[in-house]
Order: structure tokens, then C-alpha cells, then sequence
């Protein structure tokens, strides 16, 4: 009689159908009520649904330069905790990751991490300056094998060497994720425009500075035929725009963070800088246009946008703060919050939105894959029915700047497994040396 790893017992599947599913030498073995055998581990998960590892296309992690934010190792502890099984390292590191030796120090940080696979983003032009493009190719080459390109922080905003990044990625199937936002549109920007910046006399940040550069850059990639990615989508003029474009057969795809299907330019009332983020939290309309866009497929993806900052950099006046906020442990709550408890998507459709999209996407190949027989066992088990209330000293990241501290989520991770071992186990993220 065979022994498995781990027996994960009376779990449903996306699908609603309720299993046994087995883990043994980091595949899936068996997923069957009928499982005959012993295991190591048996984990009760009635109430619980199983998913795909969740897979992040848009994470800072801060090192090398900015360990006093996040590190590799941190930054893979709250991925982990909050269900994921890859995330991708953005560029906008110190130095900037523009060259084959940066990403591949980012990426062998992450395999010593060995919690989740940390895939490096490579920056498109050097030193993110928008001028010179980087060395894609090196870094496509790399022991990182880089395909997500991108200056997120700062936009592209040159169309010639946008045009010139979008013809360069062809060669090896690559794909550029834009960060749009017209840098003269919104200098000195410190949240969105609109009645409460006007009341609250803070300059505004408008949507058309977001909405035009997608417009342009659906147009370039449709001209040059090559992907383009629309990083952190906010507003519904936005929405429109690649709705357009996707009905043209244009390769665009898109994102939306958790924190813009959820929260919204009112709370820049309390002049607390937590909520500062780029791009700002926009409108109740807006809001709903994401979420709508979200269910429907125009936008593909999730993506936390997870941007730590030590605590002098946002306990401040909300002019001098940083932008950003912490997303990746409460990622998959706020999706439950915002479209499974009202009833906008399924489960299925999170799975498919916040692992395979993401992964299909980004090329990793061992993410994203439907749960089967034989299958890598990178998987997340959530509770939807129970709840858990979100501490900022608890958080895992080095940094606390959550916008949800005291706020009551629901769905509660128990487990995470990355290729067979729990990297997370009954709530706990596992020590190194267990792994």
C-alpha cells in the first residue's frame, strides 16, 4: 500500500466538486474519493476549496538596494502566506534591473529563498530613464530567462523607443508591461482628480493621463504586432480602451490590483498616506467598471502591485509619503471580498484570473496548470467561510504599510504548497529548514 506526502481530505475542487487529493515527490498523485493508501500528513479541509498556486505578475521586492523595505526572502514569506507559488521581481531596484548579472542575482536570491519562484522583470531602458533601451537580450538569455519587461515606477512615455521595445521583445517571445501614465499629465500628482482632490486641495491625478498613453500603446503593439501588458488598470475610460483593442485582435492584456477593486479616492479624506498609491484610488464608478471588466475577461488578471516602504517613508506628511501599499497576503481575500461574496465571479474564474492567466501570460510554464493527475503540486487551500482580521505587526513583509489594518477579511489561507512541499502549513509559513 503506497504512502503519500500529504492527503489533503474532502476539499473542492474551482469547480464546486469535492475530493481527496494527494501530493507525493511534488506532484499531484491522485485526486479521487477513493484514494486507497496512507499518508504522512492528512490535512481536514471540508470547508475549504483548492486552487492552482496563485501567480503574481507585478511584486516589489525591493532587493538589491532597498533591503530596509523587503527582501527576496521576506517579500517570498508574505507571497507565500498569502497563497502564491510565483511572483514576478520588479526592476526598479538599486541598481536597476537592466542587465543579465542584476536579474540573475534576483533570481538565485529566490531559489535560495526556495518558498516560491521568483521570476526578475527586466527593465526596458537603462536605469529606467526612458532613454536607451536596456540589454533585453542578455537578459532574456540569462539564467533568469526574463520575458516580462517593464519600467514600472516611471512609463515609457517616449513613443519611438516604446515602438523600438515592442519590435525588440519579438525576437524572443517577450512582452512589455507598461506602466501608463503621461509624466507631464501628472507631475507633481498626488491623487486622483476629481471633486475630493478639489475639496481637499491636493493636485489631481487625471484618468486621461492613464487612458491615453494605453491608447497609444494598443495602437503601437497593433502596428508592430508584438504583446503589450497595461500594468495596474484603474479607470473605466481604461477599461474601454483595451475592450477596443481586444475586439480588434490587438495583443493586449491587462490587470487590476486588488486595491482598486476595492478602495477609493474618498479615503484620501483622512490625510492618512497609506492610501497614497500609483496609480491613485479613483471613483466608486471606476470601481465598478474594474470589477465588471474583471468578471467578463477584458481584464485578464490580478496583480498585487505589492509595494513595501519602511515605516519613515509613509508615516508622514502625504505630500512627502511615498506611493504604495502592501498587497500580496491579502490579495486573494479582497478578490473573494470584491467578487465571490458578490457574486461576480466564481471560483474557477479566480483560479483562472489570479494563477493561470497570470501564468500563461509571464511563460511559467510550471504555474497556471489546471488541477490533474501528474500535475506539479503548486497549490493554495483557502477557507472562504472563515474570516481573519488584518494586523500591520503581523504582516510578514519587513514593511506594515497594509490599508487594510483592523479591517475583517474574508478567506482564510491554511495551506500553500510549492511543488509539493507546504510552504505554509495550517496557517503557518514553514520554517526554511522544513522545506
Amino acid at each position: 500500500m503506497s504512502t503519500v506526502d500529504y492527503l489533503i481530505k474532502n476539499v473542492s475542487l474551482p469547480d464546486g466538486i469535492k475530493t481527496d487529493l494527494a501530493i507525493c515527490d511534488g506532484l499531484i498523485t491522485s485526486i479521487s474519493k477513493n484514494f486507497k493508501g496512507e499518508a504522512q500528513t492528512i490535512i481536514e479541509a471540508q470547508d475549504c476549496v483548492v486552487l492552482p498556486g496563485l501567480v503574481d505578475l507585478h511584486t516589489h521586492l525591493r532587493e538589491p538596494g532597498r533591503e530596509d523595505a523587503e527582501t527576496v526572502l521576506s517579500g517570498s514569506r508574505a507571497g507565500a502566506k498569502g497563497g502564491f507559488t510565483a511572483v514576478s521581481a520588479m526592476a526598479n531596484t538599486s541598481p536597476v534591473a537592466d542587465t543579465a548579472g542584476v536579474v540573475e542575482q534576483v533570481y538565485r536570491l529566490g531559489q535560495e529563498a526556495g518558498l516560491l519562484d521568483v521570476f526578475p522583470i527586466g527593465a526596458v531602458t537603462q536605469g529606467l530613464k526612458g532613454e536607451s533601451l536596456s540589454e533585453m537580450g542578455a537578459m532574456a538569455d540569462s539564467v533568469a530567462r526574463v520575458r516580462i519587461f517593464s519600467d514600472d515606477g516611471n512609463c515609457v512615455s517616449d513613443p519611438l523607443v516604446m515602438r523600438r521595445a515592442l519590435e525588440y521583445i519579438k525576437k524572443f517571445g517577450g512582452v512589455i508591461a507598461q506602466h501608463a501614465q503621461d509624466p507631464r499629465m501628472t507631475m507633481g500628482s498626488q491623487m486622483n482628480e476629481g471633486e475630493v482632490s478639489a475639496r481637499l486641495g491636493l493636485k489631481g491625478w487625471p484618468a486621461v493621463a492613464e487612458e491615453s498613453i494605453i491608447a497609444r500603446d494598443v495602437l503601437l503593439a497593433d502596428h508592430v504586432k508584438s504583446r503589450l501588458h497595461i500594468c495596474h488598470l484603474t479607470t473605466a475610460g481604461g477599461v474601454e480602451i483595451i475592450r477596443w483593442a481586444k475586439a480588434r485582435g490587438i495583443d493586449v492584456t491587462a490587470e487590476v490590483t486588488p486595491h482598486h477593486l476595492l478602495l477609493t479616492d474618498d479615503l484620501a479624506t483622512s490625510y492618512d498616506p497609506v492610501f497614497k498609491v500609483n496609480p491613485p484610488l479613483r471613483t466608486e464608478s471606476d470601481v465598478h467598471a474594474l470589477r465588471e471588466a474583471l468578471a467578463d475577461g477584458t481584464i485578464d488578471i490580478v496583480a498585487t502591485d505589492h509595494a513595501p516602504h519602511p515605516t519613515e517613508a509613509k508615516e508622514c506628511e502625504w505630500q512627502e509619503a511615498a506611493f504604495g501599499m502592501l498587497g500580496l497576503e491579502t490579495a486573494l481575500s479582497i478578490v473573494q471580498k470584491t467578487m465571490i461574496d458578490t457574486g461576480l465571479m466564481n471560483w474557477s474564474q479566480v483560479a483562472d484570473r489570479m494563477s493561470i492567466a497570470p501564468a500563461r501570460i509571464g511563460g511559467y510554464s510550471e504555474h497556471g496548470q489546471p488541477l490533474v493527475v501528474g500535475g506539479i503540486a503548486n497549490l493554495v487551500v483557502v477557507n472562504p467561510k472563515k474570516t481573519w482580521t488584518v494586523d500591520r505587526d503581523l504582516v510578514l513583509s519587513r514593511s506594515s504599510n497594509t490599508p487594510y489594518h483592523g479591517h475583517e477579511l474574508p478567506g482564510v489561507i491554511t495551506h500553500t504548497f510549492f511543488k509539493g512541499r507546504a510552504s505554509v502549513l495550517n496557517g503557518s509559513i514553514m520554517p526554511l529548514g522544513s522545506l
